[in-house]
């Protein structure tokens, strides 16, 4: 008797554990298990797909997978990545990878090679949800996968059902709680407080920043800011994220008192071994969105649910909203936060770091003018 005889078919519906919600049990343990670099199965319409990251694999657990497969594993490429390489497709392309040694497959995965002529297929809308898996576990979005896998081989892998992701997203990616909250005093900053929350997809750690004491019944000056480990801490010169953060809480003091929502999402969500990795493609010439793109990423891979999340447990439902970004602004707005209004966030533009935003007004649609006369240093 095989693993899935014992353990039984999952069930049609997310179901309420005790501990924890089902879907969201099962994509956090599987993200685990592929940032272990073990494969994991997603089942769904009587099918059944092996997945493994080509990010946390090694040339002998690959060799060990391509065997298990029989050399019928397929390298799966993100709609970016394979626009990179010149194919011309909506979810996604499928490059066979029989015969193929691991130094091979990662070259096509993440590098700069191009399957043969024809040597592809189109992918459809649910391979996507194994690199949208890699992603949960902030790997490579190149994944080799296998369909109808011989379950003598891949039995004791973990298993998800296909759409179990989106479900898990759809119910915890807004649940969080308070689990400390504490002044902090800042360098010009006397009165702030420091609120971590806990929750959503992957458990992580989110903070708010609250500067003052913010009267709800107004429109509450709010900046949200995507962690940013080189610039915000190091000064790094290539970003201009170090400015925005300190220049963003000196704003809320200088109106009298607001909030800083600091996420835990490196590399506009991608981590921050794919940032450095994509730091590396920009030194060879690449801009930071081309960049993203030969990895697989696309041009923002951030979400903000915790944001509304957060604000909505604070008590602030209308903000004054300091960004460049408008896609931040719409996206808090889905959420159900009113922005009323918007206040640039400007930092210096550098040598280093000059391309960098005006590729992100040109390409990001971002509402900044490196030449104009507030950004001109």
């Amino acid at each position: 008797m095989n693993r899935i005889d014992r353990i039984g078919a999952l069930p049609d519906q997310p179901q309420r554990a005790a501990f924890g919600v089902d879907t969201a049990v099962r994509c956090e343990r599987a993200a685990a298990e592929l940032r272990s670099g073990r494969p994991v199965l997603i089942e769904g319409d009587g099918e059944a797909v092996a997945v493994l990251s080509l990010d946390t694999a090694t040339p002998d657990s690959y060799r060990a997978f391509a065997h298990a497969a029989r050399d019928r594993h397929q390298l799966f490429l993100t709609a970016p990545r394979a626009g990179v390489l010149g194919l011309d497709v909506e979810y996604g392309a499928l490059v066979p990878l029989a015969g193929k040694s691991f130094e091979a497959a990662s070259s096509i995965g993440y590098l700069k090679d191009a399957p043969a002529p024809g040597n592809w297929a189109a992918a459809d809308e649910a391979d996507g949800e194994a690199a949208a898996l890699a992603r949960l576990s902030l790997l490579l979005p190149a994944v080799v996968i296998l369909r109808d896998p011989d379950m003598r081989a891949f039995g004791d892998c973990l298993r998800l059902r296909r759409g179990d992701l989106r479900a898990a997203n759809e119910q915890v990616s807004q649940s969080f709680e308070i689990v400390a909250r504490t002044p902090v005093p800042l360098r010009g900053i006397e009165q702030a407080e420091f609120v971590v929350f806990r929750g959503g997809l992957a458990q992580r750690d989110q903070i708010a920043i609250v500067v003052g004491d913010p009267d709800p019944s107004r429109p509450v000056p709010v900046r949200v800011h995507s962690s940013c480990l080189t610039g915000d801490l190091f000064g790094s010169l290539k970003c201009d994220c170090g400015d925005q953060l300190r220049g963003g809480l000196a704003k809320l003091q200088e109106r009298g008192g607001g909030v800083l929502v600091y996420l835990d999402q490196e590399g506009r969500g991608t981590g921050i071994g794919s940032k450095m990795r994509a730091y590396g493609l920009q030194c060879e010439g690449l801009d930071t969105v081309d960049a993203d793109a030969v990895l697989g990423f696309g041009t923002d891979e951030r979400r903000y649910e915790a944001a509304v999340a957060i604000l909505l447990a604070l008590g602030y439902t209308r903000v004054d909203l300091l960004t460049n970004n408008p896609a931040k602004i719409a996206h808090l707005r889905a959420g159900g936060i009113e922005v009323v209004g918007r206040t640039p966030s400007v930092g210096e533009v550098t040598d280093q770091n000059r391309d960098y935003l005006r590729t992100k007004a040109r390409r990001a649609g971002h509402m900044i003018d490196v030449d104009g006369p507030d950004w001109a240093r």
